[in-house]
């Protein structure tokens, strides 16, 4: 147990040596019993420099961003939640952007992208990564991939289901990314 932990812990570290963020490693310490996926505790607070903003990831995409911090601990907020909204863009040819925020019903696999334009040239599989817009999240941390689009508002949008690339209902250790 010790040895596959151990073993997990290096791929984490080396993970961080490559990515482009400055990243600090936090354990998931308390899931939200009334909707235990939108929010979650890491064991990382203001006296290890946490601020409220701060995106929270894993090596597989984006899971959230900090919406309290104690001194000790704090909340992190998934997405999915109508709180996060996140600034995206798909990995097209025309970089379609738009904002991922909540999905409705409890699904912690899926987000909805909405604001796209009307002529957004959406297929299945493709790419959403932060955008970099807003100010909160910065640009290419992998969101999830186009499950399926539609158009809304009589042609003038588009909507898309994303399925998150991060699994947010296994969350042990997350990534906390620094400015």
């Amino acid at each position: 147990e010790t040895a596959r932990e151990n073993n997990r812990l290096r791929q984490l570290l080396g993970w961080q040596r490559q990515a482009p963020w400055k990243l600090q490693l936090a354990r998931v310490v308390l899931r939200e019993p009334s909707n235990w996926w939108r929010t979650v505790q890491i064991d990382l607070g203001s006296r290890d420099g946490i601020q409220v903003n701060q995106p929270v990831l894993t090596a597989e995409g984006l899971v959230g961003r900090i919406a309290s911090v104690s001194l000790t601990r704090s909340q992190v907020l998934l997405l999915g939640d109508p709180g996060c909204k996140v600034a995206a863009q798909v990995e097209n040819a025309t970089h379609d952007s738009g904002v991922v925020g909540a999905s409705g019903p409890l699904n912690s696999e899926f987000v909805e992208m909405g604001y796209l334009s009307g002529s957004a040239n959406l297929k299945p599989g493709q790419l959403v990564r932060t955008s970099g817009n807003g100010g909160i999240f910065p640009p290419n941390i992998p969101i999830g991939t186009v499950v399926d689009s539609q158009s809304v508002e009589y042609g003038l949008a588009t909507v898309a289901h994303v399925k998150l690339a991060a699994n947010l209902s296994a969350l042990e250790e997350v990534w906390v990314l620094f400015p």
